[in-house]
C-alpha cells in the first residue's frame, strides 16, 4: 500500500509542478508521477529535508524540484525543437 501511496503522491506533486509552472509535461499521468519522483529527488539534494512529509515525500523541496526539472525539461525540448 505504501508503494501505491508514494506512486500517488508523486504524481499529484508532478501535476503541481506542471501547474505552477504553466507547462505541460510529456507522459501524462506517467509524466507527472516521473516528475514528482525526481522532483523530489532534486529538491531534497538542492534543499534538504524539510516541511511536512506524506507518503515519503518532504513536499515542500519535492514540489520546489519539480517545478525546476519542469522547467529545464521543458527548455530542453524547446530547443531540440528549434533545432530542427
Amino acid at each position: 500500500m505504501s508503494f501505491l501511496w508514494s506512486l500517488i503522491v508523486g504524481g499529484i506533486i508532478g501535476w503541481l509542478g506542471g501547474l505552477l509552472t504553466g507547462r505541460d509535461i510529456p507522459g501524462g499521468i506517467i509524466g507527472n508521477i516521473i516528475a514528482g519522483f525526481i522532483g523530489a529527488w532534486l529538491g531534497a539534494k538542492l534543499f534538504g529535508n524539510w516541511g511536512p512529509t506524506i507518503g515519503g515525500f518532504d513536499i515542500i523541496p519535492a514540489l520546489i524540484g519539480s517545478v525546476i526539472l519542469i522547467l529545464l525539461a521543458s527548455f530542453i525540448i524547446r530547443k531540440l525543437h528549434q533545432a530542427r
